[in-house]
């Protein structure tokens, strides 16, 4: 199993779980050659790295395929979100790559993601996340401590459906729900996404994250896409999933 069952109860009180090497490195690797091209700066020329993020669109290549549709990552999907429930990933993105410059992102604030586009095509949440069943972080650099890794409040997943609960299936625009979930989720423990390439982070589509600087040397490569379901979440199932059991805890806490 790609997840123990410690792991998986760790899921559901801390919104997350790193799974280590997810991907080969050598398929991470061949990633980062595109993804350096991509930028338009040089791996070798720190003078190049002129902006403090520079934000690269989805990739559909080989190798970003092979990294985002290992066995071990689609035996997790299965055991966080339920077999059958999820969409295979055919390709990876967005890249916020991240430069060690003095210069502030001004992307740093702490937020939740928003999920589906509603009637007049603004970002919108519901507590049965629709339109996402994780949100993941695909790690391809090393990512230490002053590498800009993703800051992760451990347990702020279940802060939120109790302020989705009143708005039904509906649910309520991503702002003004970024707005309360940020002052909800205040008093839980900040962690730090770190690991080295080939590690991804399954997190709970409703955990409160951010990005910061990077206070390190070496530029951070990381993609954010979310894994969408196929079929509601199944908060009513008989054995709910773990991602459902998230939202079920925050319901009731």
């Amino acid at each position: 199993m790609s997840l123990s069952a410690a792991q998986i109860d760790q899921f559901v009180a801390d919104g997350f779980v790193k799974l280590e090497n997810a991907f080969p490195a050598e398929v991470g690797q061949r990633c980062l050659a595109e993804l350096w091209a991509a930028t338009g700066c040089s791996p070798t020329d720190p003078a190049t790295w002129t902006e403090p993020v520079i934000r690269l669109g989805g990739f559909s290549t080989p190798p970003f395929r092979e990294a985002a549709t290992t066995a071990a990552l689609h035996e997790a999907f299965d055991q966080l979100v339920g077999e059958g429930r999820w969409q295979p990933l055919g390709g990876l993105g967005t890249f916020p790559v991240r430069f060690p410059v003095a210069e502030e992102p001004g992307d740093d604030g702490w937020h939740v993601e928003g999920s589906y586009a509603g009637a007049h095509g603004e970002l919108r949440v519901n507590v049965g996340s629709r339109g996402r069943a994780l949100l993941l972080l695909f790690l391809f650099s090393d990512v230490g401590p002053d590498d800009a890794p993703t800051r992760v409040r451990v347990g702020s997943h279940l802060d939120v459906p109790r302020l989705l609960e009143p708005y039904g299936e509906d649910g309520q625009e991503w702002m003004p729900l970024c707005q309360e979930a940020v002052p909800a989720s205040a008093h839980r423990a900040t962690a730090l996404a770190t690991g080295t390439l080939g590690d991804v982070y399954l997190c709970h589509p409703f955990l409160v994250h951010a990005a910061q600087p990077h206070r390190g040397h070496t530029p951070r490569f990381m993609a954010q896409p979310p894994l969408l379901p196929r079929e509601p979440l199944g908060l009513r199932d008989e054995h709910p999933s773990p991602v459902a059991r998230g939202i079920l805890a925050g319901l009731s806490g």
